[in-house]
């Protein structure tokens, strides 16, 4: 993997003397160029739709993704290696939090899959893009986490996964192909906007449950026990993240030392 680029020192005085809480509850496609004569030239390729059609995107599934083997039964690709792992990062972004999660990951070469709320990267553009910048991926949490959303019906699931998909991608300029629903509760509506929108639900099969602030040690010693082909749940948002980013300082270089490699939702 190339190395990524540090997060300049712009962004880490945009974290200095901000609050560790933020206001939201805590949990909270080209034209084909004709080979007729006289040759034409073609505008630039659009970037791509944040809305995928219909025919572009997954088939809906009937249930999340909880592994590294699930995922790529349903997403076509190169297989993960055997001692793969993967760290996805809720709720943000934060611009106190998010910008200390950065620099450690940075700090030991490892990618994570940082699931942004749409309302969230709406006044924290920069911290935002500073995660696509160091090489991060994205996903679609909803545009304002409602706990409520497999309730909801298609209509309101299609508006907060289309105006955060919009927002991300606006101010990104990468378009999620993961949605992670609030606290993974899923419906059969939720299902087919995701797909809709050309995206696949991914949850996760190792839960430290830091977001209810359990404690250093407790978040430490639950993700602690990954293994091979885990999809790992932390937050950088929803709140005080401290105890998350403190136990992330022993958790990752423990998993490295025993082989495990970090790698994204590809």
């Amino acid at each position: 993997m190339s190395r990524r680029r540090l997060i300049g020192a712009g962004l880490a005085t945009v974290a200095t003397g901000l609050l560790a809480q933020d206001a939201t509850a805590p949990h909270p496609a080209e034209s084909n160029l004709s080979t007729s004569p006289p040759p034409m030239l073609l505008p630039p390729p659009a970037r791509p739709s944040p809305s995928a059609s219909p025919s572009a995107g997954p088939a809906p599934l009937s249930r999340p993704v909880y592994t590294l083997k699930e995922f790529r039964q349903f997403v076509p690709g190169p297989d993960f290696a055997p001692n793969a792992v993967a760290l996805t990062i809720d709720d943000g972004p934060h611009p106190a939090w998010t910008p200390e999660v950065l620099r450690l990951l940075e700090r030991h070469q490892v990618p994570a899959t940082f699931c942004l709320i749409g309302n969230q990267v709406l006044g924290h553009e920069a911290v935002a893009r500073s995660v696509v910048e160091a090489g991060h991926q994205v996903a679609n949490h909803t545009w304002s986490h409602p706990a409520q959303l497999a309730t909801m019906p298609p209509e309101q699931v299609r508006q907060e996964l289309d105006r955060a998909q919009e927002k991300i991608h606006e101010t990104t300029g990468q378009t999620p192909t993961i949605f992670r629903a609030p606290g993974g509760a899923c419906s059969p509506a939720v299902f087919a906007e995701a797909a809709r929108a050309g995206m696949t639900p991914v949850n996760w099969d190792r839960d430290p449950r830091d977001w209810t602030r359990p404690g250093t040690s407790a978040i430490t010693e639950r993700l602690l026990g990954a293994r091979a082909g885990d999809i790992l749940l932390c937050h950088d948002g929803g709140g005080d993240r401290s105890q998350t980013l403190a136990a992330l300082r022993t958790v990752i270089p423990a998993l490295q030392s025993r082989g495990l490699r970090f790698v994204v939702l590809r």
